[in-house]
């Protein structure tokens, strides 16, 4: 396969083959295609300490501070207000955010905001991605796998240590040597994460395991359909984009009630007459008043709902209104 390269001679992946790059990054730290732009994760024993977004960027790398900064001066961030409080605290890589509930929630909450979600993608492009390709680059790499395994390393960490270790098994890093300098980086770093002192780290070598199985497939272009750790990336997951919690409901329309004074307006008259239209009796003057709350729970009562005077989304459903 051809690969595209720009004005400099770099190689440049095809916008489906960074998709599925960064997808297996995304489900080796979210269990997710897209990620998970609200997890918010503590382990014990974990050197990155809190961790949070769609890669898991960490409180002791600093690289929290800078996400939530970037997010916070970012126009209409709706939860801006509730994070900037803690920039300092960030910026000091206070430790003690690993367990301020209150960050916690703020976090939470803020990954369900489409700011957010696109604050977090052009950040990991910025520290995490295109480091890795100007690295996959400067080795005269040119394989999609390849650019996702220094990519999966910049975001999990020790790339240095782990390249060296390769490049001492596997001789120096360059075009004619790829497959082999990959396969032997893989190995070397799956050895390391085994035996490595913090029992944590261990559990992670499923990440070496899933880009071994790609090797041994020869799947180097990244080609999809594929199976990572039981999630399978397809062009239909890849083109999702993540849920935007918002409502499509009309805000106008508001629930009716007994109130004091009581309601009034065409949505009241507009209900009398669905109701009048059931074989009911009604004062047809656009008053939501006591007697007409009796003749609403009357007739919620005939048709199953519950028997509150309330006209909520149930009730108009029935009535066609």
């Amino acid at each position: 396969m051809m690969r595209k390269r720009n004005d400099e001679g770099a190689t440049m992946l095809s916008d489906l083959q960074k998709q599925a790059a960064q997808a297996i990054v995304n489900i080796f730290e979210t269990g997710k295609t897209l990620g998970d732009y609200a997890r918010v994760t503590l382990l014990p024993n974990d050197p990155g300490h809190l961790t949070y977004g769609r890669s898991q960027t960490t409180l002791a790398s600093g690289n929290l501070y800078l996400l939530i900064k970037a997010y916070c001066a970012a126009p209409h961030a709706a939860c801006a207000a509730s994070l900037r409080p803690y920039l300092q605290r960030l910026a000091d890589l206070d430790l003690a955010l690993d367990r301020d509930a209150g960050l916690r929630a703020a976090l939470r909450e803020a990954g369900g905001d489409p700011v957010m979600q696109d604050t977090q993608d052009l950040f990991f492009d910025r520290v995490y991605w295109t480091p890795a390709a100007k690295l996959a680059n400067d080795m005269g790499f040119i394989s999609p796998l390849s650019f996702a395994v220094i990519y999966d390393s910049l975001i999990h960490g020790s790339w240095n240590a782990m390249r060296d270790r390769a490049t001492a098994k596997a001789g120096a890093a360059k075009p004619a040597n790829e497959k082999k300098w990959i396969g032997a980086y893989v190995d070397e770093r799956r050895q390391w994460l085994a035996t490595h002192p913090n029992t944590l780290l261990r559990r992670t070598v499923y990440r070496m395991d899933a880009f071994t199985a790609l090797i041994k497939k020869g799947n180097w272009s990244l080609g999809i359909p594929m199976n990572i750790c039981g999630v399978t990336v397809d062009e239909g997951a890849l083109a999702c984009r993540a849920p935007v919690i918002v409502s499509a409901d009309d805000a106008s329309v508001r629930n009716l009630r007994l109130t004091k004074p009581p309601m009034t307006g065409n949505d009241v008259k507009a209900l009398q007459k669905a109701i009048a239209a059931e074989g009911y009796t009604v004062n047809m003057d656009g008053i939501f008043g006591e007697g007409f709350e009796g003749v609403v729970k009357a007739w919620q009562a005939e048709n199953g709902l519950v028997a509150d005077g309330v006209v909520g989304p149930a009730t108009r459903i029935i009535l066609k209104l």
